[in-house]
């Protein structure tokens, strides 16, 4: 096992608590004191999967979130904060964050999910898609129609994938937001709509072929090809 993790927590004490747990499982850790030396660390150098606290001196997490997801796409990250109210796990969720954990943090289940978004990283980035004029680049995180790259935010790209990994079966949104967030809250589904609203403005593919189940959800709609 060689996967590096770098712990961004200004709490020094609970950053090294997670690192001891972290080593003993075998990973590769690396730790970042501030936003600062956080920024530095994620410049320099890419790693598998980020702890991210969200409230930091000097630069928060949020901003870093930002930076993250835009130099390396495909590293997952765990949020955490003393802050559960729903707005901000919606927020950082939607800004492309993994995970959502709040404190005081169980490093039991702190490891499961380090370990699941791990492995799902590693069973993604083997895999390539081509349906009919798409071709979907999973490691790269990258979307094509007709050759012509097209951008899609990390939860656009999420919701995209998991849709043509699960054809012809309809999701309600509730369902939708439990199994591409990762975070099975009872909160507001609009985000789901959305989101389906800018995959189709994007993609003619999705115009066509994902579809929108009255009353209940939506499914990606396969038995045409």
């Amino acid at each position: 096992m060689n996967e590096k993790i770098l712990i961004i927590e200004d709490e020094k004490k609970l950053s090294n608590v997670i690192e001891l747990y972290l080593k003993k499982e075998g990973y590769l850790t690396y730790t970042a004191y501030d936003g600062f030396e956080g920024e530095k660390k994620i410049e320099e150098e890419e790693f598998d999967l980020i702890i991210l606290d969200i409230m930091m001196p000097n630069k928060d997490g949020w901003s870093l979130l930002r930076k993250i997801k835009s130099i390396s796409p495909k590293t997952k990250v765990i949020l955490t904060t003393a802050r559960g109210e729903e707005e901000d796990r919606v927020f950082g969720l939607e800004l492309g964050a993994d995970d959502y954990m709040v404190k005081p943090l169980s490093m039991r289940e702190l490891i499961l999910r380090v370990k699941l978004r791990l492995k799902s990283k590693e069973s993604s980035s083997l895999e390539k898609f081509n349906f009919k004029d798409i071709t979907i680049e999973i490691e790269n995180r990258m979307v094509y129609e007709e050759e012509i790259p097209i951008n899609l935010t990390p939860k656009e790209f999420d919701l995209l994938i998991f849709m043509i990994k699960n054809p012809n079966q309809v999701f309600k949104r509730e369902q939708l937001l439990d199994k591409v967030w990762g975070y099975d809250f009872m909160g507001d589904t609009r985000t789901i709509d959305t989101h389906v609203k800018k995959l189709r403005e994007k993609l003619k593919f999705c115009n066509t072929y994902l579809k929108t189940v009255w009353g209940v959800g939506y499914k990606l709609e396969r038995s045409n090809q």
